[in-house]
């Protein structure tokens, strides 16, 4: 038995799914309402799914969350992958994988300590429905690790294949506690958020031509919008999003924000144009300096005045 199947105790008329494997042949399971309780191993049974249709085909309540749900609810017309955090009581909280697009979703959930790695659920969650990976409780939020979901939509018939995509996530309190709402597909209330609308796949001919622009690229013909005399590249100034996103996906987004408007303020024949990057751990201005160090079409680089940014901006000087 294991996490997930539909099970019948032997001498009672309860049904329902395992949401817990303990130690000494005892298990958890969740019936009707959302009760748990406690069972021996011995005392229970599978149910089979061919049983389940053939011998049992009225519609029955969902007993957890292993099984789509027939309300409605608004989250169910915007189509995607979602995590929930379901509430069981004030503390604990299940883990749960809602596919509420029209594929199957092949996936594996890691979370992360270190530099190592611990897989906590893999597997094949249907369309329209949802599983449950895990629990986590509410007091120790600050404790949670860092975690990762690969997935891949899977097609069940000739289409253009599906990319891998791969989501790196360490939960904020400033945005977690704001995403509470009827969840897609479970209609309860639960702190949850897509994992899928931001994912950008590998695209190894547009990284191509990032890495070695062409000169029509840097200096492009059509008209540019002029750029501000200071572009303030401070992640929360860029996206609302930020909170759910890794360091390199910020990183990359503050690069491209400058590679933009550096383009622009060139092409708009700008004499000069100032990148507020901040201190922090310096990663971004490294950044900025080594591509301003092998670009031509500037006159110099410098650090800004301290009076006005504290050294945390840099003052690039286009050649006329």
């Amino acid at each position: 038995m294991n996490i997930g199947d539909k099970v019948r105790l032997l001498h009672g008329k309860e049904e329902g799914v395992i949401t817990k494997l303990s130690s000494g042949g005892q298990v958890e399971i969740e019936i009707e309402d959302g009760f748990r309780i406690p069972v021996l191993k011995t005392e229970l049974v599978l149910i089979n799914e061919a049983e389940e249709t053939y011998f049992d085909p009225k519609p029955k309540k969902s007993t957890s969350y292993f099984s789509s749900v027939p309300k409605s609810n608004v989250a169910d017309k915007e189509e995607g992958v979602y995590l929930a955090y379901v509430p069981y009581n004030d503390q604990l909280h299940d883990l749960v994988l809602v596919n509420n697009s029209s594929k199957d979703c092949l996936y594996s959930f890691d979370e992360s300590q270190s530099v190592k790695t611990k897989n906590i659920g893999a597997g094949v969650v249907k369309a329209k429905s949802f599983t449950k990976i895990g629990e986590k409780m509410l007091q120790e939020f600050e404790q949670w690790p860092p975690f990762s979901v690969m997935m891949v939509l899977l097609n069940k018939q000739f289409e253009k294949q599906q990319p891998v995509q791969v989501r790196n996530i360490k939960l904020k309190a400033s945005s977690f506690f704001k995403s509470m709402g009827k969840a897609p597909l479970l209609n309860k209330d639960a702190y949850f958020f897509r994992i899928d609308d931001t994912l950008n796949t590998l695209n190894v001919s547009k990284l191509n031509q990032d890495l070695n622009p062409k000169p029509q690229d840097i200096y492009p013909t059509a008209k540019v919008k002029r750029p501000p005399a200071s572009v303030d590249l401070h992640i929360e100034k860029l996206t609302d999003d930020f909170d759910l996103m890794s360091n390199s996906e910020m990183l990359q987004l503050q690069m491209k924000t400058f590679e933009t408007n550096l383009n622009d303020a060139i092409v708009s024949a700008m004499d000069e144009i100032v990148f507020i990057h901040g201190i922090g751990n310096g990663v971004l201005r490294k950044n900025i300096h080594k591509y301003l160090s092998q670009l031509q079409g500037i006159k110099y680089f410098k650090d800004s005045q301290k009076t006005n940014f504290g050294y945390g901006a840099t003052t690039v000087k286009i050649n006329e």
